[in-house]
């Protein structure tokens, strides 16, 4: 095998006979996924001579990434540039919760969104990803390097982190796969007369609100959320809740229109008031707290390396369990 920083030349050994030309190539290269070889086939990239041939005029282009291969067969590939970060690193509020060469698990808090979009194009959890780590997947720039999933801007909690290509298309791959374990923690208004349940829909955008989702369609992407009251207080309830899918405001959608909409959503909620216990009332619309009630709690998945499933866990922010507190107070004591 030849190479050079841009050229990559080998000649097909003769036990990898029959296998399709994407795999080949990406056994041959470390650090880069299987969807970057195929995305470099698909543009030309690579080049496949007949064996014995040693002519490079003629080469066979055109070729598809499940194309098999023969024994002493030559693969040559123009290797393209890493793609690069534009985005300039800043501090941004986040804790490290885990880190080594592959991945990182990380704590975001409310208020920060995880990476440019409209309206947001800096101080995003990316921007500060960039500042802190020295590198990050390039899947998914130019804006969400190394990120696998989101939460929105007003949820705090974990996430996963990619920082090597490898690691991102392993972790996505689970992702899709759903065996990612997520559990959330979220303070509801009218908690289910049930103790658990699941809510299973179709979801889409809302047809009459931009920035909302709905449930309540005939048609769609399939969304399921497991739930589970922890606490009973008052009006309200402690809900520990699962996603088996992860639609974008899949919890605050599903718990709202099922008739229990988060504390302080306001996109989501209804403005109410308690009005019944003076200790309460002083506590302010949704009891000051001024992000919705939703917080990442627990983070499972298997190591893309070690192949070892690893767990995480993160306890409520002061603010929500200031309100479960005085919550707790007023209705168990």
């Amino acid at each position: 095998m030849t190479s050079s920083e841009d050229l990559l030349r080998f000649e097909v050994p003769e036990h990898l006979e029959g296998e399709r030309l994407d795999f080949i190539l990406a056994s041959y290269i470390d650090e880069v996924s299987r969807g970057r070889v195929t995305t470099w086939i698909k543009q030309g990239c690579v080049q496949v001579k007949p064996k014995g041939n040693e002519k490079i005029k003629g080469a066979h282009k055109g070729i598809k990434p499940s194309l098999k291969l023969l024994g002493g067969q030559t693969i040559i590939c123009e290797i393209p540039p890493t793609p690069v970060a534009t985005l300039e690193p800043q501090d941004v509020p986040f804790s490290v919760v885990y880190q080594d060469e592959e991945i990182a698990v990380v704590h975001k808090p409310a208020g920060v969104v995880v990476h440019p979009g409209a309206g947001q194009p800096d101080q995003t959890l990316v921007n500060g990803l960039l500042k802190h780590f020295k590198q990050l997947s390039p899947v998914g720039l130019p804006f969400r390097p190394g990120i696998i999933h989101r939460i929105d801007r007003d949820t705090s909690g974990l996430l996963m982190v990619a920082l090597t290509e490898r690691a991102h298309h392993h972790l996505s791959a689970q992702l899709a796969a759903r065996e990612v374990a997520r559990r959330y923690l979220a303070l509801a208004w009218q908690p289910h007369d049930e103790d658990e349940g699941s809510i299973e829909s179709f979801y889409g955008r809302h047809p009459n609100h931009r920035i909302k989702f709905t449930s309540q369609r005939t048609h769609g992407k399939r969304a399921c959320t497991h739930w589970r009251i922890k606490e009973r207080l008052g009006p309200c309830a402690l809900y520990e809740l699962k996603l088996e899918t992860g639609r974008t405001h899949q919890i605050r959608v599903h718990l709202s229109e099922a008739g229990s909409p988060l504390v302080a959503d306001q996109l989501y909620g209804i403005k109410r008031r308690v009005e019944h216990v003076q200790d309460l009332r002083n506590l302010g619309h949704e009891f000051g707290l001024k992000r919705h009630a939703l917080h990442a709690a627990e983070l499972g998945f298997v190591h893309p390396t070690t192949e070892q499933w690893m767990s995480f866990s993160s306890p409520l922010p002061d603010e929500i369990e200031q309100v479960l507190n005085h919550l707790r107070n007023t209705f168990l004591a």
